[in-house]
């Protein structure tokens, strides 16, 4: 079924795709940085999966960037417009999110401030470090798989340092933009991620130091996590860590943590972009948890989910 999610100021394409009969439950898909479109291999399979069991998918296209991201607080907005429009659709049955790397924290952030509205997290890649230092970190990583040295990196992360300054608007932009003509010509500039032109002003990253350690200690649903062994973007233990940190004593149920062998920071070998290449380990535990979470056909929940 296409549709359109009226969220603030714009009018955003989106695809349903329910089960036969009644719904057990309904997840809204939310976007990673560079896949903002709903035909995206890792959405489209949460489409072909799910229903079977069950569970309605509502996928929508994200809002066009102006400068930079979608910031999180929009894109979490996003969220919940799609969240109440899937409950028009599918009726009083539990409703969640999935969301990958960026969309994670924009779940998490629609969690934390919308608890009635999100009965349930399902997170890929997960990052509990902010943008900036997980930036850093992705880029320095590029860096070492393609073979660069230490020195190499040192420079990158030294340039990308000067670039946060600026950004944060404690460095002028002659001397950010001073740093990214030093190292412009250098073979690993493609990896850097970094524009070759500074913006006129600074502040275009908004989310630049958002600590999503806020957002874990918020969020009131049971959530499951998964993440690659290979990630090349972030720093899989210490985001493990900040979960830990975020347990709360208040009855929420501490999140279900999936590592997934031979995965990257999708949940698949590294470079893999189909959905005969998403790992099976992936599949089937989001569909158990799944089945675990939400009620049977006629309302009941799975004796073993008590």
């Amino acid at each position: 079924m296409e549709l359109t999610i009226d969220a603030d100021g714009a009018a955003l394409p989106a695809s349903l795709t329910v089960p036969d009969g009644h719904s057990r439950g309904g997840l809204v898909v939310l976007h990673g940085a560079a896949a903002g479109q709903r035909s995206f291999f890792l959405y489209d399979h949460l489409a072909r999966v799910l229903p079977a069991m069950g569970v309605a998918v509502l996928r929508y296209d994200r809002r066009p960037r102006e400068e930079g991201d979608v910031p999180l607080a929009v894109q979490a907005a996003d969220a919940r417009a799609a969240l109440l429009r899937l409950r028009r659709e599918v009726g009083d049955v539990p409703t969640g999110l999935w969301g990958v790397s960026q969309g994670a924290w924009a779940a998490l952030l629609t969690a934390a401030t919308h608890p009635a509205d999100v009965a349930f997290l399902v997170l890929v890649s997960a990052c509990g470090i902010s943008p900036a230092r997980q930036m850093r970190f992705g880029t320095a990583e590029q860096l070492r798989r393609a073979g660069f040295g230490s020195a190499d990196v040192a420079e990158l992360l030294d340039v990308r340092l000067t670039d946060e300054g600026f950004l944060r608007g404690d460095v002028s932009r002659s001397v950010a933009q001073a740093a990214v003509d030093r190292v412009a010509g250098r073979a690993w500039f493609p990896l850097s991620y970094l524009r070759r032109t500074m913006p006129d002003q600074p502040g275009s990253w908004v989310d630049m130091d958002v600590d999503p350690a806020v957002f874990m200690a918020g969020v009131r649903c049971p959530t499951l996590l998964f993440y690659g062994e290979t990630d090349d973007w972030m720093p899989v233990d210490e985001s493990i860590a900040a979960w830990r940190r975020a347990d709360t004593a208040d009855g929420t149920p501490s999140p279900e943590i999936c590592r997934l062998p031979g995965c990257g920071h999708l949940p698949g070998p590294d470079g893999n972009t189909t959905i005969d290449g998403i790992s099976p380990q992936y599949t089937e535990t989001m569909s158990r948890w799944l089945d675990s979470q939400l009620p049977h056909r006629h309302g009941q929940r799975r004796p073993d989910a008590e």
